[in-house]
């Protein structure tokens, strides 16, 4: 198997930075007028990240493909992390959108498409009863209080370099000798969460119940697959494990779908027939629009209420003014009845099954040890010979500058791939020539270094 020389990786890596600035010269000076009103010139604190030292400012975007400032067109693999994998401004979403602005945007009151909202999870998802948030990370604050008070338990479990947002109790990992510590970077923290939370690893069904057996964990916040640090599969039987020891310990099930949302209608949880006490969703629901929700069992429901004082329902710490608001209401209802549906998936995993083929094909001619992982539309390559089992082996396997340079590369020639890991989504609106054109450049990139 070739050997990657680092020293040609950092001359290509400056020379593909050098390439980024002589095309995105509108974008850089945005940049730099920004840096005088946005903290780091950015108006989301990781934009900084993005590879090429200033982010690609977008003039506008549709389907899976935008145009930046400067003029160059990309297809988009991105599709802002997921929250537009409907793909940019679905047509049924605008117009429900442009319908709703013009008779009230939000009220704090009900509107009858909610019903309409609620019934339709009920059918995706199988759990009764539902309520709105704005980001999946509210909606795993507010289920996770929820658990805590009907339970009474003060712990969370999680999983090694799990990701839910940023919600505080979830910033916490395992250190290279497997002792939980507070997530390196982990910005002023309220309180340590080692005193809120465990983790544990992954597909381990040992540390599970050692974990739940001292019966002070409230509840488990799962994603059904890993994606934030990879996409890392349950191995066969973990879930009928995870779901029969959390009944075991009285402990409650919350599955995460906010990612794992790719792998059909009803997540993963519908394909692959879970059983968890809550769900929770963000991101894509309402085609880009800012909502989110959570649903929960009927058991929940009734306890929840039994320990709900009402006249304090609105002090509680769980939901928000704007939550359920009516434009998101409008968009969540338009995407659900309209975009993301049987066919949408039907269409965008045949082009991700194409999409990994590809980059596999790419991987066998230069016999390099890596691999690519897919979840529904959702793919991503690995820089290691062998699929990670938990987050502790995927983040051993971490390579910045490869990661970097792979991203920059392909950014160069009109491809947006998802930063940090080089994870491609993919929407409908995707052709078999731009899966076709990413092959093209990935095989470029690749032949580059071992060429």
């Amino acid at each position: 198997m070739p050997q990657l020389n680092r020293s040609k990786l950092l001359q290509l890596l400056k020379s593909e930075e050098q390439l980024f600035h002589k095309n995105h010269p509108k974008s850089y000076e945005l940049y730099q007028r920004a840096r005088r009103s946005l903290h780091g010139g950015v108006p989301m604190l990781w934009m900084i990240r993005w590879a090429g030292s200033f982010p690609v400012f977008v003039k506008e975007a549709k389907g899976a493909h935008f145009t930046d400032v400067d003029g160059n067109d990309y297809i988009d693999f991105c599709l802002g992390d997921t929250g537009a994998m409907t793909g940019h401004s679905p047509d049924a979403t605008v117009q429900a959108i442009q319908k709703q602005i013009q008779n009230g945007i939000t009220l704090m009151l009900p509107y009858e498409d909610v019903i309409w909202v609620g019934e339709e999870l009920q059918r995706r998802f199988g759990l009764p009863y539902w309520q709105f948030a704005l980001t999946a990370t509210d909606s795993n604050r507010f289920v996770l209080r929820m658990a805590r008070v009907i339970t009474g338990r003060p712990k969370i479990l999680v999983f090694n370099y799990c990701y839910h947002g940023s919600v505080d109790e979830t910033l916490i990992v395992l250190d290279e000798e497997g002792t939980p510590i507070s997530r390196p970077n982990n910005m002023g923290p309220q309180i340590d969460p080692l005193l809120t939370t465990k983790v544990i690893e992954f597909n381990d069904i040992a540390a599970l119940e050692t974990a739940l057996s001292a019966r002070d964990v409230a509840a488990v916040l799962a994603e059904p697959v890993m994606t934030n640090i990879g996409i890392i599969h349950p191995e066969p039987g973990y879930h009928d494990a995870l779901r029969k020891l959390t009944r075991k310990y009285g402990t409650y099930l919350i599955i995460d779908e906010t990612h794992t949302i790719c792998a059909g209608p009803g997540g993963y949880t519908a394909s692959f027939g879970l059983q968890p006490d809550f769900l929770t969703i963000g991101k894509p629901v309402a085609g880009g629009v800012p909502a989110a929700v959570y649903g929960f069992t009927e058991e929940v429901s009734q306890q929840f209420s039994s320990r709900l004082a009402v006249d304090d329902a609105d002090v509680g710490g769980v939901g928000g003014t704007l939550a359920g608001n009516a434009l998101s209401i409008a968009a969540m209802k338009a995407t659900l009845q309209h975009v993301l549906t049987n066919e949408f998936y039907e269409k965008a995993i045949k082009l991700q099954e194409r999409f990994t083929e590809g980059v596999e094909t790419v991987i066998k001619e230069f016999n390099l040890p890596w691999i690519v992982k897919r979840l529904g539309n959702r793919s991503e390559y690995w820089f290691r010979p062998t699929p990670p089992r938990n987050g502790g082996e995927a983040f051993a396997s971490i390579d910045h500058e490869l990661d970097r340079y792979m991203h920059l590369f392909a950014l160069n020639r009109g491809i947006l791939m998802t930063p940090f890991h080089n994870m491609a989504l993919i929407s409908p609106d995707i052709t078999q020539e731009d899966v076709a054109y990413h092959t093209i450049i990935f095989r470029k990139a690749v032949e580059s270094l071992f060429g």
